[in-house]
C-alpha cells in the first residue's frame, strides 16, 4: 500500500547517482576508473542497504497503518454498537417510566376507590345501626302498645299500616276497631279507612301532617275510638 511511493524515491535515488558518476567519471578522466569503480561498488552496496532497509521500515509502516485502521474501524463498529445499546436503553428507560406512572396512577385510583369504600361501608354501617335501634325502639313500642294498650299494629299490602284497637268496647273488650294508615304520593300521612268511622278524622290527620307526632296520633285515635264506643253504648 505504501511500498510503491517508498520503490520509486530508491529508484530516483540510484539514477540520480549513476548521473553523478557519469559526471564524475568525465571530470576526473578514465585514469581513475579503477578507484572509481570501487567507490561505485561501495556506494552501491550502501544504497542497496540503505534500500532494504527503507523497505524493511515501510512495510512495517504499512503494516502499522494497516493495524490502526483495522483499530479505527473496530472503534467505529464498537461506537455504533454503543450508540444502538444506548438508544435501546434509553427507551428501556422511557418505557419503564411510563410504566412507573400508570402504576402509580392505578395505586392511587385503587386507594381513592378503597377510601370511597370504606367511607360507604361506615355510612351503610352507621344507617344499618340506625335502622336496627328504630325496629328495635319500634318493636317495644309495639310490645308496650300491645301489652297495656290492647293495641295490634299490622302491615298489609300497598304499603299500609293497619293499628287494630282492643279493650274500647266494655261489653265486648275484643272487639276491634281499626285504622289504616298510609302514605300518598306527596309524601303525607294520608288515612285509607277507619271501622267505624270517626267524624274528627280528618282533623287527626291534618294534626298527624303538621307535628309528625305519630304516637300522639295513635293515642288521639284511640281517645276518638273510646268517646265513639262510650256515645253508642249510652
Amino acid at each position: 500500500m505504501g511500498n510503491a511511493p517508498a520503490e520509486d524515491e530508491v529508484a530516483l535515488f540510484e539514477r540520480d547517482m549513476k548521473e553523478f558518476w557519469v559526471q564524475f567519471k568525465i571530470s576526473y578522466g578514465t585514469e581513475q576508473n579503477n578507484q572509481t569503480s570501487a567507490l561505485k561498488d561501495l556506494c552501491k552496496e550502501t544504497l542497496e542497504a540503505l534500500a532494504a532497509k527503507w523497505s524493511k521500515k515501510l512495510k512495517e509502516e504499512d503494516l502499522m497503518i494497516d493495524k490502526i485502521h483495522e483499530c479505527e474501524n473496530e472503534i467505529l463498529q464498537q461506537s455504533k454498537y454503543i450508540a444502538e445499546k444506548e438508544q435501546q436503553l434509553s427507551e428501556i428507560k422511557s418505557k419503564l417510566n411510563q410504566e412507573q406512572e400508570q402504576q402509580k396512577k392505578l395505586t392511587d385510583s385503587i386507594q381513592e376507590l378503597e377510601e370511597e369504600l370504606m367511607k360507604k361501608m361506615e355510612i351503610k354501617a352507621s344507617k344499618n345501626k340506625a335502622a336496627e335501634e328504630k325496629v328495635e325502639k319500634v318493636s317495644k313500642i309495639k310490645a308496650l302498645f300491645k301489652e297495656h294498650l290492647a293495641l295490634e299494629m299490622r302491615r298489609i299490602p300497598d304499603e299500609q299500616l293497619q293499628f287494630i284497637f282492643r279493650h274500647i268496647d266494655r261489653k265486648d273488650p275484643d272487639k276491634p276497631y281499626i285504622c289504616t294508615l298510609s302514605i300518598n304520593e306527596q309524601g303525607d300521612y294520608e288515612v285509607t279507612s277507619c271501622t267505624p268511622p270517626l267524624d274528627c278524622m280528618a282533623e287527626l290527620q291534618l294534626k298527624l301532617r303538621e307535628t309528625n307526632n305519630f304516637s300522639a296520633f295513635v293515642a288521639n285515635i284511640r281517645k276518638a275510638f273510646t268517646a265513639l264506643s262510650y256515645k253508642q253504648s249510652a
